[in-house]
């Protein structure tokens, strides 16, 4: 990491440090991705956070989906997520009105993830990984895993028909 001076009104920046900071792509190729939440058949790895930069309302990162496989479902609480595609052609899968949408994307494409929606990243390209950049509005990656696309009960109670 490097740092760059800025200049600015250290009343308006609060606790955030008063510099830049630069993380090189193959600085984030040595994490192991174990500082950040993970999600079954999928990587993700932290870049812009609080532990790597001080952070407080930002989180940023990759997420890598090998060849031909889905991750596990999963949503992200209450931070919303955007991604941008970087390389391969990842499919992203959730739930509208009972039924199951699948959102086609290519590099240079930009999906919006609200809050509490669940959803899973698949790769059905047998040959190529699919990374994505991901920004996420809290600082630190809240990774929610879940057994179906199915929003869980938010009182927690246990359906008696089950």
């Amino acid at each position: 990491m490097s740092g760059t001076a800025i200049r600015g009104n250290a009343d308006d920046a609060g606790d955030a440090p008063m510099r830049l900071f630069h993380l090189s792509a193959t600085s984030l190729g040595g994490q192991s991705g174990t500082t950040t939440g993970q999600t079954a058949n999928m990587r993700r790895v932290e870049a812009i956070s609080g532990r790597t930069v001080g952070s407080r309302q930002l989180w940023m990162g990759q997420t890598h989906v090998a060849p031909g496989t889905s991750s596990g479902d999963h949503h992200h609480g209450a931070s919303e997520t955007g991604i941008y595609v970087l390389s391969g052609n990842p499919v992203f899968v959730f739930l509208q009105d009972g039924e199951q949408v699948r959102l086609h994307t290519s590099p240079g494409d930009y999906v919006y993830v609200p809050p509490w929606v669940p959803h899973r990243e698949e790769n059905p390209d047998p040959d190529t990984e699919a990374v994505v950049v991901i920004s996420r509005t809290t600082q630190e990656a809240i990774v929610v895993n879940l057994p179906d696309l199915h929003p869980p009960d938010p009182h927690g109670t246990v359906d008696p028909t089950d």
